[in-house]
């Protein structure tokens, strides 16, 4: 019996880009002798439908077609099934992909590695939040300056593209004020003090390659937590470069600790995970263990 994959993507977004990328791989999946079906829902929410009949009905594999976007959209189906996740990376950030080392830029050899099958058995994040809610997340949980941003950019209407979060990240630098955070471990530790950010890392990098928690494992049940203390933002504006090389943690304000739980609060302040915005702090947040099969080169 031949496999089957799907084909998970959004036409619409990235001006097309992930629709080309998702016939070049088709094409090389059914030169591997494997099904491929295709599906684009209509809106997010008809997208997640799609997928969660998908995996119910049965699959070999769910490809997201996209970014990070698109992979977190995928993970709400896909926790917990036993049918693996494949990744096609067509986004800006494709921080997913890059951890697991999926090729970037290239369908033919994304398509070659869904082909071998080849699955490793990693963690996911699961956000509760205070509406009832409950998500799923691969990477990184953000709260603090750099949801501030992106809230500020959502709300935008001109530029287009990355200009519009740049402008809003000088417009949030001119605002830049300590923010009173509480964090509560799972040992019980209570951290409460100001803080610039804090990011909860199920694996290294968010924002198109900032290894904000660079010490991170996805299968070692536990999250990295980084705790960026409150600066003047002329030394934020330095400190922010080090954070693509990881070495910001061996500043002096930056603060490190492992934990398979906990609850951030800190008024006023949104957390976004996986790119993709979540609630309104505050949240509980948890691993989940060995939740996710993801198709990686073997």
């Amino acid at each position: 019996m031949n496999r089957q994959v799907v084909l998970l993507s959004n036409p619409a977004a990235g001006g097309g880009h992930a629709e080309r990328a998702a016939a070049r791989a088709a094409a090389r999946l059914r030169e591997h002798g494997i099904e491929v079906l295709n599906i684009a829902g209509a809106s997010p929410a008809d997208a997640l439908r799609l997928a969660r009949e998908t995996v119910a009905r049965g699959v070999d594999a769910l490809v997201a077609v996209g970014g990070d976007g698109m992979i977190h959209l995928a993970l709400q189906a896909l926790a917990g099934s036993g049918v693996p996740l494949g990744m096609l990376p067509a986004g800006t950030g494709n921080d997913q992909a890059r951890e697991y080392g999926v090729p970037i830029g290239d369908p033919e050899s994304a398509a070659d590695v869904i082909a071998a099958g080849h699955v490793a058995t990693v963690d996911l994040g699961r956000i509760d939040a205070e509406d009832g809610t409950s998500r799923y997340f691969g990477s990184v949980l953000a709260a603090g300056f750099d949801s501030l941003v992106t809230d500020r950019a959502n709300r935008m209407a001109w530029p287009r593209g990355r200009s519009r979060y740049n402008l809003a990240m000088v417009a949030e630098l001119a605002n830049l004020r300590p923010l009173p955070f509480r964090i509560t471990l799972d040992d019980g530790t209570v951290i409460e003090r100001p803080l610039t950010l804090a990011a909860v890392g199920n694996t290294r990098s968010y924002g198109g390659g900032m290894l904000i928690c660079p010490g991170a494992d996805h299968t070692d049940g536990l999250f990295d937590v980084t705790m960026v203390g409150a600066m003047p933002r002329l030394k934020l504006v330095r400190f922010f470069p080090t954070v693509f090389k990881g070495t910001h943690v061996e500043h002096g304000e930056v603060h490190t600790v492992r934990s398979a739980t906990l609850r951030i609060e800190c008024p006023g302040i949104s957390a976004y995970a996986d790119g993709e915005f979540i609630a309104r702090l505050p949240v509980e947040v948890s691993i989940a263990p060995r939740a996710l099969g993801v198709i990686v080169p073997a």
